[in-house]
């Protein structure tokens, strides 16, 4: 049986989405991909709503049957840091309130998962994504390629 992954890269600016299905014969393929924008001007909580509820239409359309998020990673600017985190909270809880399955994968999870070493650059882990899916050409934005990469990860998980 064929089944559909959703990864997500969180942003409070921008949050990556890349959907993938699995299909029975184990072959991977792109469903579709691209980011949830906020506009820096509005506050926070209104931030959080326009994620939430976008969030919510990217889950009704492709329907996931798991729902890959990258962790957080250590961010110098404290500030940054608790902004994404409140991000990743609306993403989780809204998850959930779907009735979706949630896996969480570090960047260096990711980084393995998609080229077989941890220390990749964007730019391989890119070019991964690319080759993995069988896409034409990298997705644009990075968020988006990073979400297909975060979903990429949970292929064995389902």
């Amino acid at each position: 049986m064929d089944k559909i992954i959703l990864g997500i890269d969180p942003g409070i600016a921008d949050t990556g989405f890349g959907a993938i299905i699995k299909e029975n014969g184990g072959k991977i393929r792109c469903l579709g991909y691209g980011s949830i924008k906020t506009k820096a001007k509005l506050d926070l909580p209104e931030r959080l709503e326009i994620l939430n509820k976008e969030l919510e239409k990217i889950i009704k359309k492709y329907q996931p049957d798991l729902v890959a998020v990258e962790q957080l990673f250590f961010c110098k600017n404290v500030k940054t840091a608790m902004t994404v985190g409140q991000a990743r909270g609306v993403i989780l809880l809204t998850c959930r309130k779907l009735k979706k399955d949630i896996i969480e994968f570090t960047p260096l999870q990711v980084k393995q998962a998609v080229s077989s070493y941890g220390k990749a650059s964007k730019s391989q882990v890119q070019k991964m994504v690319k080759t993995l899916l069988g896409l034409k050409e990298i997705p644009r934005s990075d968020d988006a390629a990073d979400a297909l990469a975060v979903a990429i990860s949970a292929i064995n998980y389902i």
